[in-house]
């Protein structure tokens, strides 16, 4: 499934609406926050595709191109797992320095593992 440009958190006050208002979750190689969409809480329609949002400081992660690869594997993660993070939802992930010295198997099953976690499937 594609990434599609209105997945993607661009705003500033949509990463601080998911800071604020949201809730983390430590992954070990990353660190994962989720919110409910700002617009989602107050609007009557449907919930918007999930978003998402990747943040690599230099400090956590590196140097361009160690960040550019953190951003890159949890951008392909969050579009291979995508269907686990229910409409009207913001992730923000946050890279670590250990991310790039990890698998991507490992990446991916932190991930998977995390979204089961946070949005359990509904037993109806």
């Amino acid at each position: 499934m594609r990434f599609r440009a209105e997945q993607h958190l661009r705003r500033q006050l949509d990463f601080q609406h998911v800071r604020t208002h949201g809730r983390r979750h430590d992954c070990g190689a990353f660190m994962l926050w989720h919110a409910r969409q700002a617009t989602a809480e107050t609007d009557a329609s449907p919930p918007k595709a999930a978003r998402l949002g990747v943040v690599a400081s230099r400090a956590a992660v590196g140097n361009a191109v160690q960040r550019a690869r953190a951003k890159r594997r949890l951008r392909e993660v969050f579009r291979h797992h995508q269907e686990l993070v229910p409409a009207g939802h913001d992730l923000l992930l946050v890279a670590r320095n250990s991310l790039n010295r990890l698998e991507y198997r490992e990446i991916e099953r932190k991930f998977v593992d995390a979204c089961r976690k946070l949005f359990p499937p509904d037993h109806a």
